[in-house]
């Protein structure tokens, strides 16, 4: 890692009044990042769409005096930077105009191999969309498994994809809204460190940067330009999801979105992408392969993979799938806590994730019973 370069590369990001679009301009017409800063003051005033103000903003070093500090944090968390002209850096991101100049990822760096696609929507997901999600997941997992699941880390939809697609052996990606000196929402710190195993954590933000609303949809941006497809599990008639939908369909990308019930509030926004003609419908992941006509890979029962998730749990865990087996209609949570003669806060949590592995479902009434 070039210091010294780098030290211009995140300074040029801190410049006020500079965004990406005028940066990448501002480089090429002086020719490297680092000759920004060595120019006079009264030659970067010429330059179009610079002027005195910005000029001065330039000069003034203070912003390279933030970027060394950045660096420091870089070094100490093994944070990954790639820049716009970088070879790792996300060509498909890169092909859109409003791409960062920098991003910061931690986990795995390669952005570039597999067929990435975004799973989006509403952070309050029913049943109905989370059981679409995980299945939608699973086949892609057995059809096409080179897949890397992006999404944005957030309640509902976002969170039930990466963990569906860590249950199913995807890399997953998690591009959020602010620097990776924390998470946001906190509740998902588990699933972000196993993230890092299988995936990555992604942001064009630095450290100290707070998760504030302007920054989710800057990111949706990233989500839209890093992928292949975007599908919209579920969506109110307004939303972060749409927004990316709006976004990918701007840089050209195929949007997908599953339909819902006229009135179901968390299907208006799905069904009126679909209808505007903003959204091609799809029912599975068969849909999707053959939109993308992307070739089905070899054939893998998922009951197969529901089987070798099994051989994963816990003896507690299992000790619940036995207990459900034989309850056809399901149990409720109180009734496995006293079988179990366990705590309900313990049975809870282990229930949860066993949902998120797909292998038991939660009905109305903290009534469980295992997935078929």
């Amino acid at each position: 890692m070039n210091d010294e370069l780098l030290k211009y590369k995140i300074g040029i990001t801190l410049i006020k009044g500079i965004g990406n679009n005028l940066a990448k301009s501002l480089i090429a017409y002086i020719g490297s990042v680092e000759g920004v800063f060595l120019e006079k003051q009264q030659t970067l005033a010429k330059i179009p769409g610079i002027g005195n103000i910005l000029s001065l903003e330039i000069v003034s070093q203070n912003v390279l005096q933030r970027a060394e500090k950045e660096i420091e944090f870089i070094i100490k968390n093994k944070i990954q930077t790639s820049y716009f002209t970088d070879k790792d850096y996300p060509y498909r991101l890169k092909e859109c105009l409003d791409s960062p100049i920098m991003i910061y990822s931690k986990g795995n760096k390669d952005f570039n191999n597999g067929k990435f696609v975004g799973i989006v929507g509403t952070r309050n997901a029913t049943e109905n969309g989370r059981d679409n999600c995980k299945k939608l997941i699973a086949d892609l997992a057995t059809h096409q498994p080179n897949t890397i699941v992006v999404s944005g880390l957030a309640y509902g939809v976002d969170i039930c994809a990466h963990k569906a697609a860590l249950d199913f052996g995807l890399k997953t990606i998690g591009v959020v809204g602010h620097g990776l000196d924390r998470i946001y929402p906190a509740t998902h710190r588990s699933v972000a460190a196993k993230m890092l195993e299988n995936g990555s954590l992604l942001t064009e933000y630095m450290s100290e940067t707070n998760p504030d609303r302007p920054n989710f949809v800057q990111r949706n941006r990233i989500i839209a330009g890093m992928c292949d497809a975007i599908i919209v599990i579920e969506s109110a008639s307004r939303g972060g999801a749409l927004i990316t939908a709006e976004i990918a369909n701007n840089y050209n990308r195929d949007v997908f979105a599953f339909p819902g019930r006229v009135d179901d509030e968390w299907s208006a926004g799905c069904n009126a992408l679909i209808k505007n003609n903003k959204a091609s419908l799809i029912e599975s992941a068969d849909d999707l392969l053959k939109f993308m006509n992307w070739e089905k890979q070899t054939q893998q029962n998922v009951a197969n993979v529901q089987t070798t998730l099994f051989l994963d749990l816990s003896d507690e865990e299992q000790d619940i799938v036995t207990i459900l087996r034989q309850q056809t209609e399901g149990l409720q949570l109180n009734e496995i806590a006293i079988k179990m003669e366990k705590p309900i806060s313990r049975i809870s949590s282990m229930l949860l994730e066993m949902e998120f592995k797909g292998i038991v479902k939660c009905l109305p009434g903290n009534i469980y019973k295992i997935v078929k």
